[in-house]
């Protein structure tokens, strides 16, 4: 049979599989599969080298499948091959048998890739559109920096090329001429409740990609021969101009009944199967005279160097002063978080060689410029300029590739990337998320820098495990230099996501080498018997300040400042009931975070305690100060002392 034909042969063969599983399922995208079937078999049986028995293999070429709602033709692919899956934990090989527990609650075969459900052949979760190009973009600047010679592709839908996020992607790939990522965008010109904008055309895309700088060919992502070719090209040696495919295609190919509107997400059964399968076969036999496929030869990966599995040392805080020349700085007693921060990465930097500095335009601010402006280091810092999504999703890549990337933007920009993080999340990435600037201790910048939905956000992965058994995210909010730097160290120790929130001004440091910090942890830095204040981050040193006029006033108070969510629960209670079951919480964000947990805690419990919230009840504006942006907002040392003296009953003198 020839190549030609074999390629119809094994796709028609693809998309009738698609289209049973589907049926069996009662839900899913066989149209989406099928107009992709001609391009995930050339990929997955003639161009990509990988191991089917180890689909994590790390000089494997890699397919990120951005267009994750058609990913019942990589199953179909994958059983076909007999390709390795986890199943219930164990190494399963793929039979097409298996494809009938598509969706089903125990099965691999999620409605949407994620690895972590257990198909590996995949590296990140897809499915919610726009971010698979920065995953497949952070899978090819770890591989250049192995030098494993491994290629990645990306399959992208025309509908979900108009998210933002394309762009950034796109932007990015230039920028660090990322030769060996190919971009595949399936135009097949059908979105979910129509067909798509003539700005997603396959003429428009190429108009577009070439004037981004890429070499472009434009093909019928239906002709074997045209897909070879353009693939082929992409792999010619020494290229130095990133390349990307349009590939024109039919939704529903092959299936007369399904071509057009209305059948997105929508699968046949009974007769209307019946009659989808015989249409298939019929475009078949016009294809070629024989529709039996021949035994198939899929290229290996190079051979994978081996490493050592020493867990490396992490310098400590005075040594990492002490190497660059920042004695006399610790000396001083005082440095912001942030910097803090910077220094811990550059030290990460040297030990452990896994880790990655990514930021977005404001490594000046974040610090992690001490990072990227380190000679040794700088080859692992990647600058993703002012696109927040692409840096969450690159650093995804990077994790998938065995990299612990930290990735730095204030926090108030955070929140534009919540879905890639979320997805990063899903996926199992071994992602770092650090904001500066957090809270409203920033003063003069205004609310539009100011991060203060994002404790709430993040905490609430907090409470669900990941598939790991983990929380989904630690929130860390370091009150101090010697706090913000062993925070750091941790975060990269442990496997999964943390979310560090590090503040501006510059603060008096409260620890010292001796206090051992801990994920999950907290640190009591008074202690007392009326009173249990909890704070975390900037407002731990108001909260103090506090301490000493309830002082004055005979208050004996305890000041837990917990730095962790979630936290040891039972410690905390057992702090409360010390404090006659009287807790005020206080933190410069919005509510449902810090506060909330705490209630959550005393609320499970079923003991009785008093629980008062003090945090941002208004939107804030500028102020010249971080004392005037306190009092502002009700959260002054002022206020925090007179909350607390009425908790108790007590007179607050004015």
């Amino acid at each position: 049979m020839s190549y030609e034909a074999e390629i119809h042969a094994r796709a028609i063969k693809l998309g009738a599989m698609s289209l049973e599983m589907c049926a069996e399922s009662g839900s899913g995208h066989p149209t989406s599969a099928l107009s992709i079937g001609h391009l995930v078999t050339n990929l997955m049986y003639r161009t990509m080298r990988w191991l089917p028995a180890d689909p994590t293999n790390p000089t494997s070429d890699r397919l990120v499948l951005s267009e994750g709602h058609a990913v019942p033709v990589v199953y179909a692919a994958l059983a076909d091959i007999g390709a390795t899956v986890e199943w219930n934990g164990e190494p399963v090989q793929l039979t097409k048998e298996h494809l009938k527990t598509l969706r089903v609650d125990d099965s691999p075969l999620d409605g949407h890739p994620n690895p972590e459900e257990g198909v590996r052949f995949f590296d990140a979760a897809t499915g919610s559109l726009g971010q698979g190009l920065s995953v497949a973009a952070g899978l090819g600047l770890a591989a250049r920096a192995d030098e494993t010679g491994r290629k990645v592709y990306c399959i992208i839908g025309d509908g979900e090329s108009r998210e933002g996020q394309i762009t950034e992607a796109l932007d990015f790939i230039m920028d660090e001429a990322l030769v060996d990522v190919l971009p595949i965008f399936n135009c097949n010109q059908y979105g979910q409740a129509g067909e798509v904008s003539e700005q997603q055309s396959p003429e428009r895309m190429t108009a577009k990609l070439q004037a981004f700088g890429f070499e472009v060919a434009c093909i019928d992502g239906h002709d074997p021969d045209a897909i070879k070719i353009a693939i082929d090209r992409f792999n010619t040696k020494g290229r130095t101009q990133p390349m990307a495919i349009v590939a024109k295609t039919v939704k529903g190919w092959g299936v007369p009944m399904l071509q057009g509107g209305n059948w997105h997400g929508k699968p046949v059964a009974g007769k209307e199967l019946d009659q989808a399968l015989a249409e298939l076969r019929q475009t078949g036999l016009k294809l070629t005279s024989s529709m039996t496929t021949q035994s198939i030869a899929i290229p290996e990966p190079p051979k994978a160097a081996t490493g050592t599995n020493e867990a490396p040392t992490a310098m400590t805080f005075r040594e990492a002063m002490a190497k660059w020349d920042m004695t006399s700085v610790l000396q001083s007693g005082k440095l912001a978080t942030r910097k803090a921060y910077g220094i811990a990465l550059r030290s990460l930097g040297h030990t452990h060689e896994n880790v990655w500095a990514v930021d977005a335009d404001v490594s000046n601010s974040t610090f992690s410029n001490a990072f990227g402006n380190d000679a040794e280091l700088n080859s692992r810092f990647v600058e993703c300029k002012i696109a927040e999504q692409n840096m969450y999703s690159v650093g995804v890549g990077l994790s998938a590739a065995g990299k612990v990337p930290f990735c730095s933007t204030f926090s108030k920009f955070i929140t534009r990337g919540y879905d890639q993080i979320e997805m990063a999340i899903n996926s199992g990435a071994n992602i770092k998320v650090v904001g500066s600037h957090s809270g409203i201790s920033l003063a003069a910048d205004g609310p539009s820098q100011m991060s203060l939905p994002d404790v709430a956000w993040f905490r609430s992965f907090g409470t669900m495990k990941d598939h790991h058994g983990n929380p989904g995210c630690y929130v860390l909010q370091p009150s101090d230099a010697w706090a913000a730097y062993a925070l750091t160290i941790k975060m990269a120790e442990h496997q999964g996501c943390c979310y560090l929130r590090t503040f501006r001004p510059e603060v008096e440091m409260i620890y010292d080498q001796n206090t051992e910090f801990e994920l999950g942890g907290m640190e009591v830095l008074t202690e007392g018997r009326d009173l249990l204040i909890v704070s975390a981050g900037y407002m731990v040193h108001e909260c103090n300040k506090a301490l000493d006029e309830l002082d004055r006033m005979g208050v004996d108070a305890t000041l837990l400042d917990l730095y962790s969510l979630p936290f040891d629960e039972d410690r905390l209670l057992d702090l409360a009931n010390e404090n006659n079951g009287n807790i005020l919480v206080v933190e410069d964000n919005y509510g449902a975070g810090l506060g909330s947990a705490v209630a959550d805690a005393c609320t499970a419990s079923g003991e009785s305690f008093t629980v008062k919230q003090m945090f941002v009840k208004r939107i804030p504006k500028s102020a010249r100060t971080p004392e005037s942006i306190l009092r502002m907002c009700g959260l002054h040392y002022t206020d925090i002392t007179k909350t607390a003296a009425s908790l108790l009953g007590v007179h607050a003198a004015h």
